[in-house]
């Protein structure tokens, strides 16, 4: 059940005339007022064909004219309005189902106190089977105005407690950290003019698409501006930044003038000190694009930068700090990722952003790692290898889930939500990233020999998980995997474990897949040998004292040479 409570207006007469009248669609049917603050002697247009929308309106008005001839100053804004409406796979409420629902509403409210004899008029009419709509005029029999402050809230928690009584569906308690719905005014604009969204989402697309490109609160406003937005900021007398407007090109006014919204009327965590804390933590840098990466590095660095999220949510400042940073590099990944993967991880970025924000404050700099993997991220001019996005995105999964996880124990119903519709999004971006590469690996299997003391490997590192691993349609790629780590000097036995260590595998569908991304990231390079790296300084030092030039010879083993000779030893 939603109960929307509209902004204060001041046309009585005229509210009741949309209330009574056949609607914008023709869809009001029969309106009749259901409960109100007296029905005794109330007049109602929609059941007494001889009363009439001025005597209700004169009615409800009467406190409010008593008060301004008394007071002498007149009360403009004391239209309260808010309707209510159940959801779709809802049974149809009675009339008398509904006159109790208003009147508990309206006392949660602060219209009309139980037990107050002195509260505000009101009606809950009803012109439809699924909602009514309650009416108040906000001014007391003794003159006063009622308390409304929080009563969002308070009429939110008085929704989720008759849910539950009526057996309607229930819906998750807010937090007030959920950005504003569009209005109908809004909605009905950006179908005039042929608009996807309205003006206020499509803004929060872009102002969250920019951020990980910006350092700081005027390298954001100056990216939005380069993509076309119109940017007003407030600058105080020193020419500092103190806020920010932005608007819509197209969108404007009956003048012709362009509208602006402020960030905060856009999205909560999008106001002027919250990006400012969010993008000035960091310490200065040199700027990506100077840098001499090679081509993957931004794409494992990421990867990398990942592993500090599941650290640091032990703190919960450092925890909402790492989760906010995720959604920046989500947002990063999907500007920078292949066209085929552009849908799936544009949903992610859009559905984590409810995910990102809650009512625990962010300790930012926490997050310094994170936010500049997003930062290098957005800013590489170089596309990533199949492996390396792969990886990349199995890890966005399993960080995505740590932060499901963190909100559901913090009861963060709604992020909870968001996270786990975002998980439903990477995951399926991650399938189809990673099937070329298992396909790929899959065809340069090691021998049936070499496979079986892998397999062995895969017993002894991960006895929990060896069936499934081993059953996995994804083992062969696995075991190539692993052979070519092997040729790389690294153990595989000790690369099971510590995949396993850093990716619990329970909930992994396929966890073949997953320690094929995982294991792929960490042995790319290959191992120290403390051996042969003693040997080669020896040379070193033998070769410089006769005046030649050294040149360090390369390993020529192949992976599953050595695969075999474990098998034989055995």
């Amino acid at each position: 059940m939603i109960a929307a409570i509209k902004p204060a207006g001041s046309n009585t007469r005229g509210l009741l005339a949309y209330l009574y009248g056949p609607g914008r669609h023709d869809e009001h049917t029969a309106p009749h007022i259901v409960a109100g603050f007296a029905m005794l002697g109330m007049p109602d247009p929609g059941r007494d064909p001889d009363a009439t929308l001025s005597q209700l309106a004169r009615h409800l008005d009467e406190a409010v004219h008593l008060r301004n001839s008394e007071f002498g100053k007149k009360v403009s804004d004391h239209v309260w309005h808010c309707p209510v409406r159940t959801a779709p796979e809802d049974r149809r409420l009675s009339d008398t189902e509904w006159a109790e629902i208003a009147e508990r509403i309206v006392e949660a409210a602060g219209i009309a106190p139980p037990g107050d004899d002195l509260g505000c008029r009101w009606i809950a009419v009803r012109h439809a089977d699924d909602h009514i709509h309650i009416l108040a005029t906000t001014v007391r029999e003794d003159g006063r105005r009622p308390r409304l402050h929080d009563s969002g809230i308070r009429v939110g928690d008085a929704c989720r407690q008759i849910e539950k009584d009526y057996g309607l569906r229930q819906l998750k308690k807010g937090d007030r950290t959920a950005g504003r719905r569009p209005t109908q005014a809004e909605r009905h604009k950006a179908q005039r003019l042929g608009w996807e969204q309205t003006s206020r989402d499509w803004l929060q697309d872009r102002i969250r698409a920019a951020i990980p490109h910006a350092g700081s609160a005027e390298e954001l406003l100056a990216y939005l501006e380069a993509m076309g937005i119109a940017v007003k900021p407030r600058r105080g007398p020193s020419g500092d930044l103190l806020g920010y407007a932005v608007g819509r090109p197209g969108d404007l006014n009956k003048d012709g003038e362009q509208i602006f919204h402020p960030g905060g009327k856009i999205a909560p965590d999008l106001t002027f000190p919250k990006l400012k804390a969010r993008l000035e933590t960091t310490v200065p840098e040199e700027h990506p694009t100077a840098r001499r990466d090679q081509p993957a590095a931004p794409w494992h660095q990421a990867t990398d930068a990942l592993e500090t999220l599941q650290a640091g949510m032990a703190d919960e400042t450092h925890a909402q700090a790492h989760i906010t940073a995720l959604g920046d590099l989500i947002e990063a990944t999907a500007q920078k990722a292949p066209t085929h993967l552009h849908a799936e991880l544009r949903a992610a970025s859009r559905t984590f952003a409810r995910a990102q924000r809650s009512q625990i404050r962010a300790e930012n700099q926490a997050a310094h790692t994170l936010r500049k993997a997003a930062r290098d991220l957005a800013h590489t001019a170089t596309g990533p290898d199949g492996s390396a996005l792969a990886t990349l995105l199995a890890a966005l999964v399993w960080a995505t889930i740590v932060a499901a996880r963190w909100h559901e124990a913090k009861n963060h119903a709604h992020q909870t939500e968001a996270a786990r519709q975002t998980l439903d999004h990477l995951q399926s971006a991650a399938d189809r990233a990673l099937t070329p590469v298992v396909g790929s690996l899959a065809t340069r299997q090691p021998n049936d020999q070499a496979r079986r003391t892998l397999a062995h490997d895969v017993r002894a590192a991960v006895p929990d998980h060896a069936d499934r691993i081993l059953s996995d349609p994804a083992w062969p790629a696995l075991a190539t995997v692993l052979a070519d780590a092997e040729g790389g000097g690294h153990k595989p036995h000790q690369l099971l474990k510590d995949a396993a260590a850093q990716r619990e595998l329970t909930t992994a569908r396929q966890p073949a897949r997953v320690l094929i991304a995982r294991i792929q990231h960490t042995s790319r390079n290959p191992a120290p040998n403390p051996r042969a790296e003693a040997a080669r300084r020896r040379s070193t030092m033998a070769l410089a004292l006769r005046g030649h030039q050294v040149r360090n010879p390369q390993p020529t083993t192949a992976p599953a040479t050595l695969t075999e000779q474990r098998h034989r030893k055995r």
